[in-house]
């Protein structure tokens, strides 16, 4: 291009024909620190280009203002280190006022796509996730009100045969359903069975884990109504009392469970209940219960139901783990438990040998500290003594509760099976009547067509109910399994702690009289 020499004007339609003809890649790669000789340094001299001052400054508004959006979204690191340096004949063009208000839309336009980035994340997630996350307002509100309850002065009742106990169950909430926030009331043994029945009745084939009654013990009652003291055998009582006391809390514990009706009535009514006669296992409803059970337990065997989802089966299979792990643990526990009593047996006998030795030994010195040595064993002894309680009443029948729960969520998981199977026997069933009737049309059996049509309508209503129905199962005991493994852990946890403290305070106390006679010991001359 020579100096001094001004090309023709050109008029606007050819002068955008010819930038875009020039420049098709300029929206891609053009950086927004170029200035006016550095996008034409490499154009071809012989075509015409205009140097109106006024001109090119139009030019290169509208090249940025179509490109602004794109160059600002595709700076990276290497646009930085690539940058022209400037020439000092012609200075760097400043980004026009039309040029702002593009790159201000475009930084803000880089926001949404983060936020939808959350979005599918949470989208992406399991469906189990999704409905638990929305179960957490609800578990939370459940939670805002508290419900204390105790068992406690567990009485014996009548005389012979006919004798029973009786405890007081003491509450203490803040659900407003209940009409006072402290209740006290009285209730046998086969009271709790018969809350327990008719929870497990109403709850269970709901996906509903109900926490299961304390056992009956045929020998230990028999005890208790042979026996002439009124609180009958003191052990087994207050076994009995503490495991009613963690049955109730558990049931209380559950938001579904603690406003049943029947738990209602069980906490605030006052006198006596409505016998219940299905909890001995002599009535009709006892051999009843018997004859589900052996019915359940072939057909567990006969039926296998072919699992699809993943969770289940993985959660059946840590369940049976850990069902196997809770039963030797309890074993060892109460074998410990066991020995700890024997050795407070034995230390007793110790004690009281050592104190007749004292009281025949003429040396005084020796016959004071033999003496001093019998009240320290006494005192370990009862030391052992609490230590073996603390083993079976935190620990052994902790892990009996949860062999029972276990046992609980097996039956949940077998009423899950249940209802798939009768989901698949509803399709079978239509699958036949389809075939029924597409056999009649082919026989022309046109009037039994409608009847045909009537019964397969229903079975579909029957195969769409089943459907939901093991599928409202599912969710539900998701839920129920979710909720158990937290307590599981907090229970735990807790016994864990109040063991070991337990057990630390009586190691203390074991060193105390050990440092208290020792002095006594030297003192033997």
């Amino acid at each position: 291009m020579a100096d001094g020499v001004e090309p023709p004007p050109m008029d606007e339609e050819e002068d955008q024909k010819s930038d875009d003809e020039l420049f098709p890649e300029t929206k891609k790669k053009i950086q927004p620190n170029l200035n006016s000789e550095d996008l034409f340094a490499d154009e071809p001299p012989s075509l015409p280009v205009t140097t109106d001052k006024a001109h090119v400054n139009n030019t290169e508004d509208d090249l940025f203002g179509s490109t602004a959006a794109n160059t600002e979204v595709k700076l990276d690191d290497s646009d930085e280190e690539e940058e022209v340096p400037p020439v000092a004949s012609a200075p760097e063009p400043e980004p026009s006022k039309a040029d702002a208000p593009v790159l201000e839309e475009t930084k803000k336009e880089e926001k949404p796509p983060v936020l939808v980035s959350h979005s599918s994340t949470a989208v992406s997630k399991s469906s189990g996730d999704a409905r638990q996350s929305k179960d957490e307002p609800e578990e939370e509100e459940t939670d805002q009100f508290t419900m204390e309850i105790s068992v406690i002065d567990p009485c014996k009742m009548g005389d012979g045969m006919g004798a029973y106990m009786v405890y007081k169950v003491k509450t203490k909430t803040s659900i407003p359903a209940f009409r006072k926030p402290e209740l006290v009331v009285t209730r046998r043994f086969s009271d709790f069975l018969g809350l327990h029945s008719r929870l497990q009745e109403k709850h269970a084939h709901l996906g509903i884990i109900v926490p299961p009654a304390p056992e009956k013990s045929v020998l230990g009652m028999t005890k208790i109504k042979m026996s002439k003291e009124e609180s009958g055998s003191s052990d087994f009582v207050e076994r009995r009392r503490a495991a009613l006391e963690r049955y109730l809390s558990r049931t209380a514990q559950h938001p579904v469970l603690r406003t049943d009706p029947d738990v209602q009535e069980f906490l605030e009514r006052d006198g006596d209940l409505p016998k219940s006669t299905s909890t001995s296992a002599l009535s009709g409803a006892g051999v009843m219960r018997l004859f589900h059970k052996m019915g359940d337990a072939v057909e567990k065997i006969t039926f296998k139901m072919d699992e699809n989802d993943e969770w289940f089966e993985e959660k059946q299979q840590q369940i049976e783990a850990l069902d196997q792990q809770l039963r030797k643990l309890h074993a060892s526990v109460e074998a410990l438990s066991m020995h700890r009593r024997e050795l407070s047996l034995s230390t007793a006998v110790f004690a009281k040998s050592a104190a007749m030795l004292g009281s025949v030994e003429e040396h005084t010195a020796l016959s004071r500290a033999l003496s001093q040595l019998a009240e320290t064993e006494e005192k370990i002894e009862q030391l052992h003594k609490e230590q073996a309680d603390m083993d079976f009443f935190t620990m052994a029948e902790l892990m009996k509760d949860y062999v029972s729960l276990l046992g609980a969520v097996r039956e949940v998981f077998h009423d899950r099976v249940k209802i798939y199977k009768n989901w698949k026997e509803a399709e079978s069933m239509l699958m036949k009547k389809r075939d029924a009737k597409a056999k009649l049309e082919i026989q022309h059996k046109s009037e039994k067509v409608p009847q045909a049509q009537q019964e397969i309508t229903e079975w579909e209503e029957k195969v769409e109910k089943g459907q939901e129905e093991f599928e409202k199962m599912s969710s539900t005991v998701r839920k129920e399994i979710a909720r158990f493994e937290k307590y599981r852990v907090i229970d735990f946890k807790n016994s864990v702690v109040k063991y070991l403290e337990a057990f630390m305070e009586g190691q203390q106390k074991l060193i105390k009289y050990w440092e208290a006679f020792l002095p006594e010991a030297k003192a033997i001359a």
